[in-house]
C-alpha cells in the first residue's frame, strides 16, 4: 500500500515537472535567470589581458575590451571606480583587472565590470614608469634649481619607513655610530594597497610640524625601504608620493630598493641614497672624522699663530738695530737742557747786577743828559718837517685843488666826475662848487649862492657878455 502511494506521488511529480517545462518563459525572465547564474559564478574574477578599443563616455564611464591570442572579454569601468585607478587606461597596455562577470541584456551578451586595474608584467610596469617619467619631466618637478641643499648637521631627522625590518634598525644605528642625533619615525606601510597614499600623508605630516612644538619639526626627512621586485617598490612610483616629496619645505633624502633600483622618487628627491645605510651616512657627518679634522684645523692654526709671531719679532728686531739709542738720546737731550738752564741762570744773575749796579749810581751828569734831549729834538723837528711837506694844506699852497663829490668822495679822474651832478673844488684859500651838465645852464638863472661861505661860483652874465661856459665841456 505504502509503495503504491509512493510510485504515485512521483509520477505526479514528475508530470509537473514536464508541464512547467512545456511552459514558455518570456526573454525577460530568461535573461534575469541567467544573469543570476552568471553573476553568481562569477562575482570576482582576474583577468588578464591587453586594453584595446577603450573609450570614455560623456559619463565619466569607459568601455573597453581586454583580449589574448584566441579571445576578447568586453568590459566596462565606472567613473567612480576609473578615477581611484592606480594605472591609466590605454590602448596596448597589459593588464590584470579585478572585478565581476555580469550580463548585458540589452544585447544578450556579457561583460567584466572593472573594480581594480594594475598593469602585469614587469614590462608593462616599465612603459608606465617612463610615462610618468616624462609626464613629470614637462612639469619640471625634476628640475635641478628645485633641489634643497641637506643640512650637513641635523638636529633632528625624520624617517618614513615601516616600523618593523631591518631597514629602519639599519638607520638608527648608522645614525649613531655616526653622530647621535634625534630620530623620529613615522611608520607607514611600504607596499601594497594604500602605501603610496601613506608615505605621502607621512612626508606631508613632518612638514606640518612646528619648530618649537612638543615634536620637534625634522631638519631633513629619509624616505626608506629595502630592496623588492618593481611591483613591491611600485609605491614609490606613484603621483602621490611624488608630488609630496615635491612639495616638501624639509630637505629629503630617497633610499628605496638596491642601488641598481631606481624609482621616480629618486629623481624629485633632493638626493638620493643607493641604501637606507646610504641615507643615513648622507644625514650625518662621522663625528670622531669631525673631531680629528677640528684638531688639524687647531694645530694648524697654532703653528700658524707661532710663524707669524715668529716672522713679526724678527722683523721687529731687524727695525730695531737701525734705531739708535733711545735711552742714549734721552739722556744727552736731558744734558743740552740741563747745561741751556744753567747758562740762563748765570745770565739772569747777570743782568740783574747790571742793572742793579745802574741804580746804584748816585749822581747823573748834566751834560749827558742835555745832549739826550737835543738828540731827540733834532729828531722830532726832522719828523715835524716831513710831515709838513706831505699836508694837504701844502700840497694845496702848491696850487694844486681837492676835487670831491657832492658826498665828500674823492674825485679822481674824468669818468668819476661825470657820475656826480656837482663838484666841490677844494683850493689853498677857500672851496668852489660846480654843476655839471645841463644842470649848468639850469643853475645859471637861479640866484647866486655862496657855497660854504665863500664867493659864488656862477654869476648870471651880462647883457653885452656871453653866455660863460661850462666849468668842464666834456
Amino acid at each position: 500500500m505504502l509503495e503504491a502511494s509512493f510510485d504515485f506521488a512521483l509520477e505526479a511529480n514528475t508530470a509537473v515537472r514536464q508541464k512547467a517545462e512545456t511552459q514558455p518563459k518570456t526573454v525577460t525572465e530568461l535573461s534575469n535567470e541567467i544573469k543570476k547564474c552568471v553573476e553568481g559564478s562569477f562575482n570576482r574574477v582576474l583577468v588578464r589581458g591587453e586594453i584595446f578599443g577603450a573609450k570614455q563616455a560623456d559619463s565619466g564611464h569607459w568601455y573597453l575590451s581586454l583580449k589574448d591570442e584566441n579571445a576578447v572579454l568586453s568590459a566596462v569601468c565606472w567613473r567612480g571606480v576609473a578615477s581611484g585607478l592606480k594605472v591609466k587606461i590605454e590602448n596596448g597596455l597589459e593588464v590584470i583587472a579585478a572585478g565581476k562577470i555580469t550580463t548585458f541584456s540589452g544585447k544578450s551578451s556579457y561583460q567584466l565590470v572593472i573594480e581594480s586595474l594594475e598593469p602585469a608584467g614587469q614590462g608593462a610596469l616599465l612603459k608606465l614608469l617612463e610615462e610618468r617619467r616624462q609626464q613629470f619631466i614637462k612639469e619640471g618637478l625634476f628640475d635641478m634649481s628645485h633641489k634643497k641643499p641637506i643640512p650637513f648637521l641635523p638636529d633632528t631627522i625624520g624617517v618614513v619607513s615601516s616600523a618593523s625590518g631591518a631597514v629602519i634598525r639599519d638607520i638608527i644605528h648608522r645614525i649613531r655610530d655616526r653622530f647621535p642625533s634625534h630620530i623620529i619615525l613615522w611608520p607607514t606601510p611600504v607596499q601594497g594597497e594604500g602605501a603610496a597614499e601613506k608615505v605621502a600623508e607621512a612626508i606631508r605630516g613632518f612638514n606640518a610640524l612646528e619648530t618649537d612644538g612638543p615634536v620637534k619639526r625634522p631638519d631633513v626627512i629619509i624616505v626608506a625601504r629595502g630592496g623588492g621586485s618593481l611591483e613591491d617598490l611600485w609605491p614609490f612610483n606613484e603621483e602621490a608620493v611624488i608630488r609630496a616629496v615635491y612639495d616638501s619645505e624639509i630637505p629629503l633624502i630617497s633610499a628605496v630598493g638596491h642601488e641598481t633600483d631606481t624609482m621616480l622618487i629618486d629623481y624629485v628627491s633632493d638626493k638620493r641614497a643607493p641604501t637606507p645605510t646610504g641615507a643615513a651616512e648622507f644625514a650625518v657627518p662621522v663625528r670622531d672624522e669631525l673631531q680629528s679634522a677640528l684638531n688639524i684645523l687647531d694645530n694648524r692654526m697654532r703653528s700658524s699663530v707661532r710663524r707669524c709671531l715668529g716672522e713679526y719679532k724678527n722683523i721687529i728686531e731687524g727695525l730695531s738695530r737701525g734705531i739708535p739709542n733711545l735711552q742714549q738720546i734721552l739722556n744727552e737731550n736731558i744734558q743740552k737742557l740741563d747745561y741751556r738752564i744753567e747758562r740762563l741762570q748765570n745770565a739772569m744773575k747777570n743782568v740783574l747786577l747790571q742793572k742793579k749796579s745802574i741804580l746804584n749810581l748816585t749822581e747823573i751828569k748834566p751834560v749827558y743828559v742835555k745832549t739826550l734831549i737835543e738828540k731827540y729834538q733834532e729828531r722830532l723837528g726832522g719828523l715835524s718837517c716831513r710831515l709838513e711837506g706831505v699836508s694837504v694844506d701844502s700840497v694845496l699852497k702848491r696850487g694844486f685843488a681837492w676835487i670831491k663829490g657832492d658826498k665828500g668822495n674823492t674825485i679822481y679822474g674824468i669818468a668819476a666826475a661825470k657820475k656826480e651832478d656837482s663838484l666841490i673844488i677844494k683850493m689853498a684859500d677857500g672851496e668852489l662848487e660846480a654843476y655839471l651838465g645841463h644842470r649848468a645852464s639850469e643853475e645859471a638863472q637861479k640866484p647866486e649862492k655862496p657855497p660854504h661861505g665863500s664867493r659864488p661860483v656862477v654869476r648870471k652874465p651880462k647883457k653885452d657878455e656871453k653866455e660863460q661856459g661850462l666849468l668842464f665841456d666834456f
